[in-house]
């Protein structure tokens, strides 16, 4: 069954007079738009191909003359049959000096991910125009302190080839979950003397055992024994920037928030967060005959009773 070939000059959508850097242009955009490290829609490969084969063909004068005297048998035609007059064999013509190679020009996009899958559709040089490399992106966890108080960290990441590459971070006191740290110039490497991309590290905060943090809020259990909530105290509560003082006011119940106003994750250009501690009463698990006897003696004098007091309870 005989295999269609599209008017590359549809596919390409340009005139049939357009000129060799009408061509180009055509094929640059088209091939940026529809490669397939860049297009994950069902066909884009084929798509890909097709422009780069269209590219091949008119981007060659000598190629060009046949296919636009044969169309689709182009192909099987002789060598000298693109020229007309005496019937020699002539000599091929000099190659377009508006030649583009299709590695070099996706090079910079695909941070030197480009294979070789598409080297037959290449045709020569893009000239000496610097390209710049791409902008890459890369995950990076860190604790909650880090995420507090900054610092500097040395991280090792896949780097070119699957090759582990170091790197030296400023973390700014303050990030918060999603933000982006810029490593100007770690992306990837540009083209004919263009400067290297960016590497951006998105941020992750690793789960803690004691903190969990909304934005650049902290929540943080507290811990109190029944007469600290019964008579009120003043207790130590830890925060990811070290200990404060709390006041744990009379009568507070386990599951009451306790906020400190500014002692949330910093904020280098606005409000830090807050820190809510949330009570919870713990009782010793062994008794002094002593404390024993002093809880007997509550008991028997207490009226309180809590289950009354969860029902009238808003």
């Amino acid at each position: 069954m005989p295999v269609e070939i599209r008017d590359y000059y549809a596919v390409l959508g340009v005139r049939r007079d357009a000129n060799a850097e009408e061509i180009q242009r055509a094929y640059r955009t088209l091939a940026r738009r529809h490669h397939p490290d860049v297009n994950r829609e069902p066909g884009a490969e084929e798509r890909f191909k097709e422009i780069s084969e269209a590219y091949h063909v008119l981007s060659n004068p000598r190629s060009r003359r046949k296919y636009d005297r044969f169309g689709a048998g182009w192909r099987q035609a002789p060598d000298d049959a693109g020229s007309r007059g005496t019937g020699r064999r002539q000599a091929p013509p000099p190659r377009s000096t508006v030649d583009i190679d299709l590695e070099d020009l996706l090079g910079s996009l695909f941070g030197g991910r480009f294979g070789g899958g598409f080297r037959g559709y290449q045709s020569g040089g893009l000239g000496s125009t610097p390209v710049p490399g791409a902008d890459t992106q890369a995950e990076l966890t860190i604790s909650v302190e880090d995420a507090y108080l900054g610092g500097r960290r040395r991280i090792t990441m896949p780097g070119p080839a699957g090759r582990p590459r170091q790197y030296g971070v400023d973390i700014p006191a303050g990030v918060v979950e999603g933000q982006r740290i810029r490593l100007a110039g770690q992306g990837a490497a540009g083209a004919r003397g263009g400067r290297p991309g960016d590497l951006y590290l998105v941020v992750h905060l690793a789960p803690h055992p004691r903190y969990k943090v909304e934005g650049r809020d902290v929540m943080v259990d507290l811990p109190v024994s029944p007469w600290e909530a019964a008579l009120g105290a003043v207790v130590p509560v830890g925060t990811p920037g070290g200990d404060v003082r709390l006041e744990v006011p009379t009568g507070s119940s386990s599951g009451r928030r306790l906020r400190l106003r500014g002692q949330g994750v910093p904020n280098p250009r606005g409000t830090p967060g807050d820190l809510f501690a949330e009570v919870r009463i713990v009782v010793p698990g062994s008794l002094s005959r002593r404390e024993r006897q002093l809880f007997e003696e509550l008991a028997a004098e207490s009226t309180f009773d809590p289950r009354e007091a969860g029902r009238g309870a808003p």
